[in-house]
């Protein structure tokens, strides 16, 4: 909080913490830090991901086959509450739903996703969707009209469907050890320039001193 406005929590997305811890680390920051985060995996990512493993306890044989993907199974309708309780306690203004590549534009997927976020309660603030995969212009300009999301993309790779809601996530543009360029990070501030409020997240705790240029590549560190 002493070098940064916001921050971005994934440990939601591994396994949520306590509502304690929550609590926790809500009343350790001053009431204008923004805290962001990503929702639980079992909303959006099958239960073959890899990222299971993080899990505490291993998912029970029960759910094999009933999480991720925007299924409406009780499994999945309980991660996405508990996910909207943490941004509830946090005070998140924003809660990201980030897809595995996997995750591809078939007419399952689409359905899924349309029939889960027109049925399901929402976040107070900004529901993001970052489809790590290939999608089709007009149809991520279709389904984020629709479904009122804001498009997350890494700038260094493709642009947001939704500028006038920017929401950046930066993985490296060589992977997760890439230290960004002075000229890369001059291109970003020129890509936020005059859009409302835009966030821009460097990922990875490695990335940290990346943020710290770019806070001091803008005019009056507004941003």
């Amino acid at each position: 909080m002493r070098r940064f406005p916001v921050v971005e929590v994934q440990h939601t997305f591994y396994e949520p913490p306590t509502d304690a811890v929550l609590t926790r680390w809500r009343s350790q920051v001053p009431a204008s830090f923004e805290f962001t985060m990503k929702a639980w995996q079992v909303v959006t990512h099958e239960s073959s991901s890899p990222t299971y493993r993080r899990l505490k306890q291993p998912l029970p044989d029960s759910a094999r086959g009933q999480v991720g993907a925007f299924r409406t199974t009780p499994e999945v309708l309980a991660g996405w509450q508990r996910s909207l309780d943490c941004a509830r306690l946090l005070q998140a203004t924003a809660v990201l739903l980030q897809c595995p590549k996997s995750f591809r534009p078939t007419p399952d997927n689409v359905g899924r996703l349309r029939s889960f976020l027109s049925s399901v309660d929402r976040p107070a603030g900004w529901l993001l969707w970052e489809p790590r995969g290939e999608w089709p212009k007009t149809l991520l300009t279709e389904l984020c009209a629709e479904l009122d999301l804001v498009h997350v993309v890494d700038p260094m790779q493709t642009e947001t469907v939704t500028p006038e809601r920017t929401y950046y996530r930066l993985h490296g543009t060589t992977g997760l050890r890439h230290v960004h360029t002075d000229d890369e990070l001059r291109r970003l501030r020129d890509l936020v320039d005059g859009r409302p409020s835009p966030y821009v997240m460097f990922n990875n705790l490695p990335r940290a001193r990346d943020a710290e240029r770019f806070l001091a590549l803008l005019p009056g560190r507004g941003a």
